[in-house]
């Protein structure tokens, strides 16, 4: 059976009635940063969060109605997990999912919620594919591949047919690369409508299996790494999936983990949008100019999913904003005396700095009883804000260092 732009558009019809058209948005200020015409498809306002969905609703409509009977089971550490228990429930099919124990709670607790029933089992994705394939030999059941799969790559091809209906004129389509099926379908579709238009992959460079295997001329599966870009963490792509990637994908690119999270955190405060790491690939790719070739052309970046922990999220706001020096830690040597604290923080409000926490570190310091160190940490308005801040302090007669 091969992928084709026939199949595709056909899965298109298969899934239209339960898969959103994600919305694509123009957004000015990427436009500028990078000096093209840049569009976001929001595949984070799929339903449960992720472009997955439209591969596994279209594998369920081509079940034989004997297979549907028999139920269907998937390994999964997220959104594949999520697809698959809701499309299964769509056509009341049950549906085992196998997630490994360390899955955050919030994905358990998603899947469950679309009808699955959950397995927990082994530490990592490759255990718990392990079990799911046991079980699966035990009760005949379907086992759905998150990516390696015809039916699967036609439905993430759909994606590339809204892009095109939306937008005839893309140049380039930025997508991120896991094991493959999203950027097969997305690239076969797209180059059969179009065939001057490029498809660029995005994967982390921790964990570089497609573009190793592309430089290889042949699958190569590389060390497993945790990356922040979970979703494409893949140490190896699929090997159907591969065929189609060395025939349509124009070039891979890798970015590293400080620029996955710097691309979250900007789609967070200038887009509005919650994205996970692999959502934020593409962007993050585009904004470290590691595409080439796209000056004053209209590009496209796949935001495959906003499937993230509420606390990873938190943990990228508050990193960025100390390495943007909007967030500025420091201590002062304080006269221990009363009302010296509360007049610090009244200067420090009074040109603009918030106080977030302050700590007294000490009842003393190398100078004796009578002196502390107190550390602050406050959020500014910007880097130069910060710096003027500190030096306003410091022009007053406090002794200042940063931490």
């Amino acid at each position: 059976m091969e992928l084709d732009l026939e199949k595709i558009k056909k899965a298109q019809e298969n899934i239209k009635k339960a898969v959103r058209k994600t919305p694509m948005f123009y957004t000015s200020t990427f436009s500028k940063k990078c000096n093209c015409t840049v569009y976001l498809k929001c595949e984070n306002k799929q339903k449960t969060g992720a472009f997955k969905l439209r591969g596994a609703y279209n594998k369920l409509v081509n079940l034989s109605e004997e297979e549907k009977q028999k139920g269907v089971i998937a390994s999964s550490a997220g959104n594949h997990a999520q697809g698959v228990a809701y499309a299964a429930t769509a056509f009341n099919v049950k549906s085992t999912i196998v997630m490994p124990l360390t899955a955050p709670q919030s994905k358990v607790n998603a899947t469950r919620g679309y009808g699955a029933e959950v397995i927990q089992a082994g530490q990592v994705y490759d255990e718990c594919h392990c079990k799911a394939v046991e079980i699966q030999k035990e009760t005949g059941a379907t086992f759905l591949e998150p990516f390696n799969d015809i039916d699967v790559m036609a439905g993430q091809g759909t994606i590339a047919l809204e892009i095109l209906e939306d937008l005839p004129d893309t140049a380039v389509i930025v997508v991120p690369i896991g094991g493959g099926g999203l950027i097969s379908g997305i690239a076969v579709a797209a180059k059969s409508i179009k065939p001057s238009i490029r498809i660029i992959g995005v994967e982390p460079e921790i964990v570089p299996s497609a573009k190793t295997s592309m430089k290889n001329g042949k699958i190569t599966t590389v060390p497993c790494a945790k990356s922040l870009a979970d979703g494409i963490s893949v140490s190896t792509i699929g090997d159907k999936c591969f065929k189609y990637i060395e025939e349509y994908v124009d070039e891979i690119v890798t970015i590293s983990e400080d620029e996955i999270a710097h691309a979250m955190f900007q789609l967070l405060e200038i887009s509005k949008l919650v994205t996970e790491g692999s959502g934020a690939a593409p962007l993050a790719a585009l904004l470290s100019q590691k595409i080439k070739d796209v000056e004053g052309k209209k590009v496209v970046l796949l935001v495959s999913g906003g499937n993230v922990d509420i606390a990873t999220t938190a943990k990228i706001i508050e990193r960025e904003l100390v390495l943007q020096k909007r967030t500025i830690r420091f201590e002062v040597e304080l006269q221990d005396k009363t009302g010296a604290l509360g007049a610090l923080v009244s200067n420090i409000g009074n040109i603009g700095g918030n106080v977030v926490t302050i700590r007294q570190n000490s009842n003393w310091n190398e100078k004796g009883l009578e002196y502390a160190n107190v550390s602050f940490e406050i959020t500014v308005q910007s880097k130069e804000h910060g710096e003027s801040i500190l030096k306003d302090l410091e022009e007053k007669g406090y002794v200042v260092k940063l931490i």
